[in-house]
């Protein structure tokens, strides 16, 4: 690697780091992309005068290796970030980089709790306040899909008893009004039975024993822990709520506008990946009822 080039490298490299404040590990990472990159560039090519037609020869090659989406993502966000360098340097007047885009990555499917286990989870038993506490949270979180900043911000007057509905404070700071469930209600009640003995700092719906408003991290512990002790396979945690909320109510509706508005997406392509889960329940219930389904099963 010509000497000008190193140099430019070590001065990528602190920018980095102080400029730009990434991590260690991520300038790490983009350090390793460039190499990697600058080795499969054509003789005669290096990183100040590689062009855009030689990036997408090297992107190429690293897709017939067999990189991952996710690791030509990695890769192109280096030399993107190289590029914007160079050009901000004055060695440049174009980002060779820019515009060029990996495969898309497949989407991880979000997985849900099926019924019969929501229903032991929330079966809890006792009467102490942290679990009537405990089982109300995790009732609102099944019944009316909240995510977790949005429940733990409630205040005693978000509830509405009377018309089994919450007023909740999503993100963007939109309200929204749900609808909450029979037992959800009813869980909610028994709890602030209990709530009415402890002093509190203020009208937060759900608060540790001294009376201090439950912290996010504090809810994902205490459902982490009953997830635990009600023997589920899968970790609990009220994100895993959300998406099981979404996933029943799609199954059970097929109204996605509808599931859009209970979670409080903005754009309905964020509700859409439900649609695949749905799809897969669909799909077994016609494998097990269709006539020529079940003749191919039963070759």
């Amino acid at each position: 690697m010509p000497p000008q080039c190193q140099s430019y490298l070590q001065q990528f490299e602190t920018y980095m780091q102080s400029e730009r404040q990434l991590s260690a590990h991520t300038v790490r990472n983009y350090m390793y992309e460039l190499q990697r990159g600058s080795e499969l560039l054509p003789e005669g090519v290096d990183l100040l005068n590689v062009g855009r037609e030689h990036w997408q020869q090297v992107l190429a090659k690293l897709h017939r290796k067999g990189l991952s989406p996710r690791s030509l993502s990695l890769w192109l966000s280096a030399i993107k970030q190289w590029g914007e360098f160079l050009l901000r340097s004055g060695v440049i007047e174009l980002n060779p980089a820019k515009g060029l885009s990996a495969p898309k990555q497949a989407k991880p499917l979000p997985k849900n709790i099926d019924v019969d286990s929501i229903s032991h989870l929330l079966s809890i038993e006792g009467n102490d306040p942290l679990t009537m506490r405990d089982k109300a949270i995790m009732e609102l979180f099944y019944s009316s899909g909240l995510r977790l900043a949005e429940l733990a911000a409630l205040d005693l007057s978000s509830v509405q008893y009377d018309q089994h509905e919450v007023r909740v404070l999503g993100k963007g700071n939109k309200e929204r009004i749900v609808p909450v469930g029979r037992y959800a209600i009813e869980a909610i009640s028994a709890w602030l039975e209990c709530r009415r003995q402890i002093p509190c700092e203020d009208n937060a719906l759900f608060v540790t024993e001294k009376g201090k408003r439950l912290s996010h991290r504090s809810i994902q512990a205490r459902m982490s822990k009953w997830g635990q002790e009600q023997a589920l396979s899968m970790r609990v945690h009220p994100h895993k709520l959300r998406h099981s909320f979404a996933t029943h109510m799609l199954e059970s509706s097929a109204d996605l506008r509808a599931v859009q508005e209970l979670l409080g997406h903005e754009n309905l392509s964020t509700t859409q990946i439900y649609t695949s889960l749905d799809f897969q329940h669909l799909a077994k219930v016609y494998d097990n009822a269709h006539p020529r389904a079940k003749k191919q099963q039963d070759k």
